[in-house]
């Protein structure tokens, strides 16, 4: 099942990272500003902003730089930023761990109090508890993700002097930013798993093995659980993919210093190889969390297969 599965998966891979690239590569370029210009300054003479732009390839033809890009991608090579003169990669690469830090401490504290939080309020449907969970995850569904990293670091930082309020040197900066990054999915998950969970718990297989008299923990635990689990994961899958490639706000609010943040800086520079560079490193690792999550669906269910 899974070998060919995952050839073939990964082979559909190459297509959509090509229209990917064809995309950005496009996009970037009807931004407005000239990256040379940039580069050379606001007082520079016209030949040395054209010398600059011989230098960057700007002068050839679009189709050209495009096919000059997509040469050097094969080979792994993501060109030279223009606002470092580093290998793209090495920029990336170097920021790139922060973001998975960031990220991973995210959905781990969403999966972790959303499926929590979804399967009590699965169980104890029309309870306090429920309400008031439905109610919190209605609120952390509508604030945007600037506001409530101020609002933490107003409470946390500012006012009670808990937590650091910018930065990544020590463990506890990562609380303030996972918590506000995380806060999102967290409803999410905690919406899904208890609509799941209400679903799971309604249907036959379920009245009969409480019928048999099995405790009410085994039924929740080994029959209901797993299956109300299965868009649990999808959801999950997804939320981890938005969270790899849309910590943007989050990482300039807290000063994080991961790939959203470069992202942001080569925008402003008109930075196109970083840019085209980011999109597709992000673009590749949601691609992948996709396939790992389509994976542990016949491990939760063993009626899925794939051919």
């Amino acid at each position: 099942m899974t070998s060919q599965y995952i050839l073939r998966r990964l082979l559909i891979m190459i297509p959509v990272l090509f229209g990917i690239s064809l995309i950005i590569f496009a996009m970037v370029r009807v931004i407005p500003g000239d990256p040379a210009m940039i580069m050379a300054g606001p007082h520079a003479t016209e030949e040395y902003v054209r010398q600059i732009r011989a230098q960057l390839g700007l002068d050839k033809h679009p189709v050209t730089q495009y096919l000059i890009f997509l040469g050097n991608l094969v080979q792994g090579d993501l060109g030279t930023s223009t606002r470092t003169a580093l290998p793209v990669t090495k920029e990336i690469f170097s920021r790139l761990p922060n973001t998975l830090l960031l990220a991973m401490a995210s959905i781990l504290i969403a999966t972790v109090l959303g499926v929590t939080i979804g399967i009590v309020s699965g169980i104890k449907q029309n309870s306090l508890f429920d309400y008031l969970s439905m109610v919190a995850a209605l609120f952390g569904l509508s604030m945007p993700v600037f506001w409530l990293g101020l609002m933490l670091m107003l409470l946390f930082s500012i006012k009670l002097g808990w937590l650091p309020a910018v930065g990544a040197e020590t463990p506890s900066h990562l609380i303030l930013p996972a918590l506000t990054l995380g806060a999102n999915s967290m409803a999410i998950i905690a919406r899904m798993t208890r609509s799941s969970m209400l679903e799971v718990v309604r249907l036959d297989y379920i009245r009969t093995a409480r019928s048999k008299g099995l405790p009410e923990r085994l039924v929740l635990s080994r029959h209901a659980l797993r299956n109300a689990l299965i868009p649990v994961v999808t959801v999950i899958g997804l939320q981890t993919g938005i969270l790899l490639g849309g910590a943007v706000l989050t990482e300039i609010v807290f000063a994080w210093p991961g790939i959203g943040r470069l992202l942001v800086e080569a925008i402003l520079a008109r930075d196109y190889p970083v840019v085209q560079g980011v999109v597709l490193v992000v673009a590749t690792m949601f691609i992948v969390v996709n396939l790992i999550v389509d994976l542990l669906y016949a491990y939760l269910d063993p009626r899925i297969r794939y051919h």
